[in-house]
């Protein structure tokens, strides 16, 4: 196989990986990685408003409001108007949210990140450095960035 094919088998097989584990969330938990990471983030904060999550998690407003809408509609999670701001409102987790939240397996990214820490510093940025140039020879800079390993078939993926 050419050093291109070679390439080329590797980015699909990370392809692959990512959208097998996003299918195994689904299936397990009924959840997307992007609505867990979300929740894990209300977790930690206990209240938060939609831009302050989409900033954390390197979403769009757009898809943050369609990961709040089905989280609420679930029940998983609850909207308030703001006190202080009666045009904005903050969320938080229910207790439904909280336990599902606790008992979501662990996210794809968060195996990387163990893995990757492990790493010394200079081949860390020498991924990052080799990752940034794929996404731009195959123009993925342009987009929405999704930190949650998702796949592009979840509705909570889709850059707006």
């Amino acid at each position: 196989m050419s050093q291109q094919d070679e390439i080329i088998a590797a980015l699909r097989q990370i392809a692959q990986a990512i959208d097998t584990y996003s299918r195994q969330l689904l299936s397990e938990c009924g959840l997307s990685a992007p609505q867990i990471g979300t929740m894990r983030e209300l977790a930690r904060r206990s209240i938060s408003t939609p831009s302050e999550l989409a900033e954390a998690l390197h979403l769009s407003p757009q898809t943050m409001a369609g990961i709040l809408q089905r989280l609420e509609q679930r029940g998983l999670i609850q909207r308030a108007r703001d006190e202080n701001d009666k045009r904005s409102f903050r969320v938080q987790l229910t207790d439904t949210g909280a336990a599902a939240e606790a008992k979501a397996p662990p996210l794809l990214r968060d195996e990387f990140t163990t893995q990757l820490n492990r790493l010394p510093a200079w081949e860390q940025s020498q991924i990052l450095t080799t990752l940034q140039r794929l996404a731009f020879m195959m123009h993925a800079d342009e987009g929405e960035k999704i930190p949650f390993f998702s796949s592009s078939d979840e509705p909570d993926a889709q850059a707006s």
